[in-house]
């Protein structure tokens, strides 16, 4: 049985109506993993960029557990590096933690609502993770695991668009974080799926999530389909 080891973010486990659970059969993850006759574990969070899938990978022995078994590694993070982040992403995360519960309401709401005005007005600047970030934590994340499974094959992806007025319909952070990706793809030899490519249509055409980024159905089974394809040729070459 083939064994997809996924690192992903809230693309991979969101559907039209919010997120599924991991075991969903919809999601591309598992749409992927059926065409393969396998199974996907998925390890993934809502607003993860590629330094959380390293902290994942540092930090949960769930993931540990999984290594020795796994036939092919999907780095599915860097989407949700190029959005834009008006505040520092250590006092955008840490608004959970204020107290009291109806001062962290009032100061969330308040972001909330400034956020779409603040990508607008700072065009998108700065991202959630810079690029360089982004291809220093892919880079670690696959280093790691290749130093304890040389020939384990890996497959990334490029950062899709999004239409979300969450975010000021602004996305000016894409170009420089697909750039980045696709350079450090060429010089560590893993293949990408473009996002942006597959998905395209269906979020700017409106037939995905109202919020502007997530996916529906259709988008998973294309996603799917275009992961399970590049895996089976990848999984036949001899290692």
């Amino acid at each position: 049985m083939t064994t997809l080891l996924v690192f992903g973010d809230s693309l991979s486990f969101h559907g039209p109506d919010g997120p599924h659970p991991v075991d969903d059969e919809r999601l591309w993850p598992n749409r992927a993993a059926t065409a393969l006759g396998g199974q996907a574990e998925l390890f993934a969070g809502f607003g993860w960029t590629a330094r959380d899938a390293y902290w994942a990978l540092a930090g949960d022995p769930r993931v540990w557990a999984q290594l020795p078994k796994a036939d092919l590694l999907v780095l599915a993070v860097g989407s949700m590096d190029t959005l834009p982040s008006p505040l520092p992403t250590y006092l955008r995360e840490g608004l959970r933690y204020l107290r009291p519960d109806p001062l962290r309401r009032w100061v969330r709401e308040r972001y909330l609502a400034a956020q779409p005005w603040l990508a607008r007005t700072l065009r998108g600047r700065p991202v959630a993770l810079p690029p360089a970030l982004t291809v220093r934590y892919l880079d670690r994340v696959l280093g790691s695991i290749r130093a304890l499974r040389p020939d384990l094959p890996a497959i990334g992806v490029l950062p899709p668009v999004h239409r979300a007025g969450s975010y000021g319909f602004v996305h000016t952070g894409r170009p420089g974080g697909t750039a980045a990706v696709r350079a450090w793809g060429d010089q560590a030899g893993v293949p990408l799926l473009d996002l942006a490519s597959l998905v395209g249509d269906h979020v700017l055409g409106g037939r995905g999530n109202p919020d502007g980024i997530h996916w529906g159905w259709e988008a998973h089974e294309l996603v799917g389909k275009a992961l399970a394809d590049e895996a089976g040729a990848l999984l036949d070459r001899p290692r």
